[in-house]
């Protein structure tokens, strides 16, 4: 059996919003709307509109704590949630506020071209990215992302536009591809079920897309559909996901440890900044802090522990999806074979301090 672990402080929060967005989708859009709804609906719908723009963006700035842009977030899920509730909420019963769709559509409107003529200038440069991809001996998962940002700049939609080019690249052209047998390339995923497990996500999908649409086509086309383009783009990123994860091992060059699990996770760590290297089996077996660790360990049916934690000098940073950073302060791995690479790691690392 899968085990599942709380780790994430958050779910209260996710419960919370997945029950107002249900709740809502039931009320308007199920067999059981004609006994909810009263004939005077215009205080429901009222409800129904501040859940949706204002309680539902204040659950997601809870879930999705960051330090800066809180108030842009905010204003685009609001304008997002009220857009929403238009499709969701029946035009008879929309129709006393249809006015605030329009304010909606107005912010989305201004923000989609601004995120237009920031992918028109990443077109632009295109050609002069990929000369930098090329040049680059870090492999296309870490160069495409920083001869991105190097090229256009960090908006976190440029950042988000290159996640989305490295899935469709693994996701439809790379399944020609072999992975690089390499002496210093180690895999992660080969003595676990973690691609098996993913293989059949991908058949649930499936299945679960032919299934439910047809059958929540019949109540609203809208939702169908919006539904059958998530679960293609599911498709997309688990085929990605597999490519990436078979396609990128660990790779230990003379002064950088290169550390990729899937699209999820990323990490470009400099030998020089790792202060020890733990291999206490009962430190390793520990739950580690998610805060301060990062891991590199592939699900598998049971709960695994790490093979080594990297403890660095100074916090390290690492690329999630979407090109979201974070930095932390440990590495967590588990290899296929770890007694080798940790021979080579030790020799790597006694290398690179003799030559600072």
């Amino acid at each position: 059996m899968l085990v599942w672990k709380l780790e994430d402080k958050n779910y209260i929060w996710k419960v919370l919003l997945i029950l107002v967005l249900g709740s809502n989708v039931l009320l308007y859009r199920s067999p059981l709307s004609p006994i909810f709804l009263p004939e005077d609906t215009n205080w429901i719908v009222l409800g129904s509109i501040l859940d949706l723009a204002i309680v539902s963006p204040l659950l997601l700035l809870v879930i999705k704590r960051k330090k800066n842009g809180h108030v842009k977030r905010l204003i685009l899920s609001m304008a997002a949630g009220i857009i929403l509730a238009r499709f969701l909420i029946p035009q008879e019963y929309f129709q006393p506020y249809k006015v605030l769709s329009y304010g909606g559509f107005a912010i989305e409107g201004l923000l989609l071209f601004l995120e237009l003529g920031l992918l028109f200038m990443l077109m632009r440069n295109l050609p002069a990215i990929i000369q930098e991809v090329r040049r680059s001996e870090e492999g296309l998962l870490f160069s495409v992302p920083s001869a991105v940002e190097k090229k256009t700049g960090k908006h976190p939609i440029v950042k988000a536009a290159a996640s989305d080019f490295l899935m469709f690249y693994y996701a439809l052209l790379s399944w020609r591809k072999s992975p690089a047998a390499e002496e210093n390339n180690y895999t992660l995923h080969k003595n676990t079920s973690m691609i098996a497990f993913q293989i059949m996500l991908l058949h649930a999908i499936v299945i679960e897309t032919v299934g439910i649409h047809w059958w929540l086509h019949n109540y609203s086309s809208v939702l169908s559909t919006v539904l059958l383009i998530l679960n293609i783009c599911s498709v997309i990123f688990f085929l990605g996901d597999i490519q990436t994860i078979r396609l990128n091992p660990v790779k230990l060059s003379d002064s950088t440890l290169y550390l990729s699990l899937g699209l999820a996770k990323k990490m470009a760590l400099p030998l020089d900044n790792i202060a020890e290297i733990n291999t206490n089996p009962i430190e390793l077996k520990q739950k580690a802090d998610s805060t301060t660790t990062i891991e590199f360990i592939a699900k598998d049916f049971e709960a695994l522990h790490p093979h080594i934690i990297l403890e660095l000098k100074e916090p390290q940073m690492a690329v999630l999806f979407f090109g979201i950073k974070k930095t932390y302060t440990k590495v967590a791995i588990r290899l296929d074979n770890p007694g080798k690479f940790i021979e080579q790691l030790k020799i790597k690392i006694q290398t690179e301090t003799k030559h600072d």
